[in-house]
């Protein structure tokens, strides 16, 4: 009911049209690349869909992070516009499940936003390298991957977003938060464990070892985030 909800409030704001103009903008990125560089990458002796990773993936994993901010910041302004969310709190309605509807939006165009990222990256390994064989299973494996990872950031965005009253703090903390994850070295585990830095990392660059790794960390801080998220409200409703 609550993922229903939320649905038609995004609809009166410029949510969809934001996701679906930046899945566009960052599924051009390979294309642009392919078109005019493709021989810097033609040669390389790779499978395909690690080529235009490799090449591309730092781009467009920045504009996803971008957007999932922007989007997490638009939905938690429309219940803190004209006080809604004060209203809201003295009907019999779980901030909880505002919140968990709310991930499931975000989530859901997350999921629409890597798709079309996808048919790019497909669409440029069909087209420059003339190679489909074991595209759609290489394409599954990665873009879950990509998916996993990405959600800790999508829940970090919306935690930062309910805790905000004013759209453009949560924003800049998000923004900072997406600059300090490029600054973090690629091959300290650690370090990259930080939501913001997660959605960076690339199937191929990493063993198999280390990819189970960052599997079970990426469910590990996408359970935990929504956690310590259900804690807060439940702390500030005592105090409010």
């Amino acid at each position: 009911m609550s993922f229903a909800l939320e649905c038609g409030k995004v609809k009166r704001t410029g949510f969809l049209p934001a996701f679906f103009g930046g899945g566009f903008l960052a599924g051009a990125v390979p294309a642009l690349n392919m078109l005019f560089r493709s021989e810097m990458y033609t040669g390389i002796n790779d499978s395909p869909v690690s080529i235009l990773l490799r090449a591309n993936w730092q781009m467009i994993s920045m504009l996803n992070i971008l957007l999932v901010i922007v989007g997490a910041c638009i939905l938690y302004n429309i219940e803190y516009a004209d006080n809604a969310i004060q209203r809201m709190r003295a009907l019999p309605v779980s901030e909880c499940a505002v919140f968990f509807g709310k991930t499931a939006v975000l989530a859901m165009v997350s999921v629409l936003l890597l798709a079309i990222e996808a048919v790019s990256i497909g669409g440029c390994a069909v087209y420059w390298f003339e190679s489909d064989a074991g595209l759609y299973g290489e394409m599954l494996k990665n873009f879950s991957f990509f998916l996993l990872l990405m959600l800790p950031s999508v829940l970090a965005s919306l935690l930062t977003a309910s805790l905000c009253r004013n759209m453009w703090i949560s924003l800049g903390i998000g923004v900072v938060c997406v600059f300090a994850a490029t600054m973090i070295p690629a091959r300290n585990f650690v370090l990259s464990l930080f939501p913001f830095a997660m959605p960076f990392q690339i199937l191929a660059d990493h063993t198999e070892d280390a990819v189970r790794n960052y599997r079970i960390a990426g469910a590990a801080e996408t359970a935990g985030i929504a956690l310590l998220e259900v804690v807060i409200l439940k702390i500030r409703r005592l105090f409010e």
